[in-house]
């Protein structure tokens, strides 16, 4: 994996938003999952704001605030800005391609998912950006996965287009807690933990979640970690714009 495709991971993943206070309600279940019933996020459109923390290996920090906008399986819009009302980046995730307009690195992206898969080896989309995003299996169960109830949460292990993922998901939120994804390949891994949930309209959304991504450069093995503080959920009825242009 080159450093064009690692720092594309990155802002892939930087889809979350901004630096106002935060005013969040703890989500707190009526009873527990009895059976394996993840919750969903229901909305047709959503908006929201976050603050993030970038730490890269060589010990660099990057403090940004995030916008991002969606339809439900439809667009995921975003933009990136670490401060005083610059647009660093601006993305655009649809269910054909990917989008990113870096306007400091000038590593741009405008790729369908088919093309990002044959030169990089890597198979997304829209959906699966959508349940890391939001604390949701990364795909939906299905016979050929393996499932087990311990405790107080249930482990799901499935394996897709040559990417083992192994989530956590408890049983009061019904929603995954920790999630790691590996290439079969040994070409890069993806960790994630979702600290605690909020409330949003009676849905359980994440309050705090860490990344850990790591991927393979000409240099070595390099790792990336992002904390993301959702500060603000809104989900809308009425549609939302979506600007976006090269």
């Amino acid at each position: 994996m080159n450093r064009f495709l690692g720092t594309s991971l990155i802002l892939l993943l930087l889809i979350f938003s901004a630096s106002c206070a935060k005013k969040v309600i703890p989500y707190q279940s009526d009873g527990r999952m009895e059976s394996f019933q993840p919750s969903y996020p229901s909305y047709n459109y959503l908006s929201a704001r976050a603050k993030v923390i970038i730490e890269e290996e060589s010990g660099k920090v990057t403090r940004g605030t995030l916008s991002l906008r969606s339809k439900k399986d439809s667009v995921l819009w975003f933009t990136i800005s670490p401060g005083l009302g610059m647009e660093a980046v601006r993305g655009l995730i649809t269910q054909e391609k990917i989008q990113i307009k870096d306007r400091i690195g000038k590593e741009d992206i405008n790729l369908t998912f088919g093309e990002f898969k044959n030169y990089y080896g890597l198979d997304l989309s829209l959906d699966l950006f959508q349940n890391i995003l939001w604390a949701n299996p990364p795909f939906r169960f299905d016979y050929s996965d393996r499932l087990l109830r311990v405790k107080s949460q249930y482990e799901l292990t499935q394996v897709r287009n040559q990417v083992r993922y192994f989530s956590k998901i408890g049983t009061e939120s019904a929603k995954v807690i920790e999630l790691a994804g590996n290439s079969l390949d040994d070409r890069g891994s993806l960790l994630a933990s979702f600290d605690g949930f909020q409330e949003v309209d009676g849905q359980p959304f994440p309050s705090e979640t860490l990344y850990k991504l790591v991927y393979q450069l000409s240099t070595g093995s390099q790792n990336t970690i992002l904390h993301v503080d959702w500060t603000s959920i809104t989900l809308e009825d009425e549609p939302l714009n979506f600007p976006f242009k090269f």
